[in-house]
């Protein structure tokens, strides 16, 4: 089936009633898992259209457009950011695509987004109209990530979408790294080093938060050093909010995550409908740390799943460099310290027990009983783009 930029304008068009379409062009995305475009339509308005390639990815994507559409005015309100708008769908042979209000801006890689943490351009600050200083990339991501782990747990539990205890989340973690241990391709130093984690239970005594679920650079529009919005709303639900710091532990310069915790915690102390009713904890950085250097060994399931040799092999060389980084610094472990170029985890005065009641899209799972390992496309399994090396990458 054709997923030209032409027939993407075409199933713009056939999506949103009265969108005429006179220009077209690319849009970044998860090139294993979905094709897209940026259309421009006769009004000169911009639209953004995503079709899926295979049934998972048309699942995420009918997820995302029950998320967009949930999220009212009210909600958005919430938010320093924008949120794409849910403009229309269209069959596209067995699966769906979608259409969304496009934001203005583009993606940065993750060493870009430090540098300019690091060294703001004035240049991108002459345009506020304000006496006082703009905040840098690190506190906007900071604030960013506060606002989506303030949301009401209720705006993902009425939709039906997951719901995952502190426990819940500790055994999704656990058959992750069951299911890497049965390909018997990973090296036994970071099975260990993964195991000493899970059974630490202080690591995982946290609130459960409404939380994004696959954050990464991707999904931040930046334009004029400002994050204007956040898409890839594929994977919203409620569970532990170091997933959302997980990608940030592949920048090489570690200040950017350690800003970002400590914009996060500022937010965090502020009475306000924009931030968490609670600290961060103070393992988030330790279990944020687990799940970038998981993700290397979900790519791998991933790839033997799918009988795809070449991401196998990325993936084992991804794994054998995190396992060189670890060796170099046999102290450093989730938890106590960690590789080259990732921060270590401030210690914070201690986070409340879970209080989340477990829901899933399937209805409730008891309390600490373990899950499958998730499919692609379910909060905590990998996405389908390459994952970040994470620790691995950062030396």
């Amino acid at each position: 089936m054709s997923t030209s930029l032409e027939h993407l304008a075409a199933v713009a068009a056939a999506g949103v009633p009265g969108l005429a379409p006179v220009a077209v062009g690319p849009s970044p995305d998860d090139d294993a898992d979905f094709r897209s475009a940026v259309v421009l339509d006769a009004s000169g308005r911009r639209w953004r259209v995503r079709c899926p390639l295979s049934p998972e990815a048309s699942v995420r994507l009918e997820t995302e457009h029950l998320v967009l559409r949930s999220f009212t005015p009210a909600v958005r309100s919430r938010l320093p950011f924008l949120v794409p708008t849910a403009a229309g769908s269209v069959a596209h042979g067995d699966l769906h695509a979608f259409v969304h209000s496009h934001i203005e801006g583009a993606p940065l890689d993750i060493d870009a987004l430090a540098r300019m943490a690091a060294e703001p351009d004035p240049a991108h600050h002459r345009h506020v109209p304000s006496a006082e200083p703009p905040p840098t990339l690190a506190v906007q991501l900071g604030r960013l990530l506060a606002a989506i782990h303030a949301l009401p747990t209720a705006l993902v539990l009425d939709a039906d979408l997951p719901g995952y205890t502190a426990e819940l989340c500790r055994q999704r973690r656990l058959a992750e790294l069951r299911r890497a241990a049965d390909t018997q391709r990973v090296p036994s130093a970071l099975l260990r080093r993964w195991e000493r984690v899970l059974e630490d239970r202080a690591v995982w005594r946290f609130r459960p938060r409404v939380v994004h679920g696959d954050l990464q650079e991707d999904d931040l529009v930046i334009s004029l050093g400002r994050v204007r919005g956040v898409t890839g709303w594929t994977d919203l639900h409620v569970g532990d909010p170091a997933e959302d710091f997980a990608w940030l532990l592949a920048a090489r310069d570690a200040r950017l995550a350690e800003g970002v915790l400590e914009a996060y915690a500022a937010a965090c102390r502020r009475t306000s409908f924009q931030a968490p009713d609670g600290a961060p904890d103070p393992h988030l950085l330790d279990r944020a740390r687990l799940n970038a250097e998981l993700a290397l060994a979900q790519w791998l399931v991933r790839g033997v799943d799918r009988g795809a040799q070449d991401l196998v092999a990325d993936a084992e060389q991804m794994l054998a460099t995190l396992e060189q980084d670890v060796a170099r610094r046999p102290d450093t472990a989730p938890g106590a310290a960690v590789p080259e170029g990732v921060p270590g985890a401030p210690v914070r005065d201690g986070a409340p027990e879970d209080t989340v009641a477990d829901r899933s899209p399937g209805g409730p799972v008891p309390a600490g009983t373990p899950e499958g390992t998730p499919s692609p496309g379910t909060p905590g399994a990998s996405s389908g783009g390459t994952p970040q090396a994470g620790p691995a990458g950062s030396g």
